[in-house]
């Protein structure tokens, strides 16, 4: 072997030992860490297991590591298998749960509809609280923002109601009600937007209607004091200036530190109103949020803006509010053709007796004679009873008057040619 050749197989040895070492010291803990992926993966089995507790733990164990579709085939199987197995309830709730963490928007959809079949299915079952909870905070995280799409926030809304109308004592209470007062606040900002524009284009009839609904259904929103000054202008607008009086009232009532409260004072006073005053719990509490305002650095309403939910730092503490249940779109929907909707004006005509023998209509004029008739054989006046009486109908405009003159007289001997 020649000098140089002895040279250059050093110098490969040299290159080539630092890749040794690497190798001899990352391989046994890359071979130790895919031995313990495989026994966490691996479920142990007890001899005395069930079949179903085996399928059961081994379902979990896969979901736990991520592999959401495996675990949920397993858990599929142990219901379809064990019928009236003990894990029946436990199944069900972890199929929602695997969505639910898997989340995106066809798992947090799917885990929704696990979760509503759930309680439907065990309704009685400790975990029915927990899973109705979840079912909302699958609407909340896919929640848009104010001035987006509201129906994810609508949803939520209704099902975090519904949980605190039907589980008022249970430990859950506090979450639910924060993450309701958050969707309200997101509502709120979308309508205030929308009736602040009405307001500024003088499309007073719309404002006050779009602001009327954010007094009414969300108290507990970061602007309701300016929602209310703007409502009590709407009003004076629209010449209304007594209706306006309340909510300058309640300016000064529950938002005694709002910078519309010197404002709506003056209002009170021009109008020789009585002013009032707050009590001292709603001074105590506006004091402290006065203290406290949300931080929002720089970095985080940049992070706000960029991010597709929506903002929720404003948000309120204090009691929430679960107004009424209006009809739903889908109720309204499926009313039949023809029925009571909301809005609509039923107008009831009298009908003749004879439209109800024959089956037809008949003319509105022998409608009347027949009502008429019958009033008169049953004793009651119809020009005189006011609930019998029927507005007049408006009589037929008078013919026009034929013109005479010579050249009428010409039209009539040319016409027969």
């Amino acid at each position: 072997m020649s000098k140089d050749e002895d040279t250059a197989g050093r110098k490969i040895t040299a290159k080539a030992l630092p890749c040794f070492f690497l190798l001899v010291i990352f391989l046994p803990g890359c071979f130790l860490r895919h031995r313990q992926r495989q026994a966490d993966l691996a479920t142990p089995v007890n001899p005395g297991d069930q079949p179903d507790k085996i399928l059961y733990e081994k379902a979990v164990n896969e979901i736990r590591h991520g592999r959401y579709d495996v675990g949920r085939l397993t858990l599929q199987t142990l219901i379809n298998t064990y019928p009236d197995s003990e894990y029946l309830a436990k199944a069900k709730l972890a199929i929602a749960d695997s969505y639910y963490n898997e989340g995106g928007v066809s798992g947090l959809t799917q885990s929704e509809a696990e979760y509503k079949d759930f309680i439907t299915f065990f309704p009685t079952a400790p975990e029915s609280p927990e899973a109705q909870f979840r079912a909302g905070m699958a609407h909340y995280r896919l929640m848009a923002k104010a001035d987006r799409d509201r129906t994810e926030a609508k949803l939520a809304e209704a099902e975090f109601k519904e949980f605190l109308l039907k589980y008022p004592d249970n430990p859950l209470m506090p979450r639910v009600k924060g993450r309701l007062r958050a969707v309200q606040e997101v509502l709120a900002q979308g309508d205030f937007k929308i009736a602040k524009f009405y307001y500024m284009k003088g499309a007073n009839l719309a404002a006050r209607s779009r602001f009327q609904e954010i007094v009414d259904s969300y108290p507990n929103f970061s602007r309701a004091d300016a929602a209310l000054w703007y409502l009590g202008q709407s009003l004076e607008r629209l010449k209304r200036p007594k209706e306006a009086l309340p909510y300058y009232a309640r300016i000064l009532t529950d938002h005694p530190l709002s910078p519309a409260a010197k404002d709506a004072k003056q209002r009170l006073v021009a109008m020789h109103q009585p002013i009032p005053r707050p009590t001292r719990a709603t001074l105590a509490r506006a004091r402290a949020d006065a203290l406290k305002p949300p931080r929002r650095t720089l970095l985080g309403k940049l992070g706000t803006a960029m991010s597709g939910g929506p903002d929720v730092s404003a948000t309120r503490h204090g009691p929430v509010s679960l107004g009424s249940k209006p009809a739903s779109t889908v109720e309204v929907a499926k009313a039949p053709e023809g029925a009571a909707r909301p809005g609509n004006t039923i107008v009831v005509q009298p009908v003749g007796d004879a439209s109800l023998n024959g089956g037809k209509a008949t003319d509105p004029k022998s409608a009347s004679k027949d009502s008429s008739a019958t009033a008169g054989k049953n004793g009651v006046d119809p020009q005189k009873d006011p609930a019998t009486a029927q507005p007049a109908e408006p009589s037929e405009p008078p013919a026009p008057a034929k013109k005479k003159g010579a050249l009428n007289f010409f039209k009539k001997l040319v016409k027969p040619f």
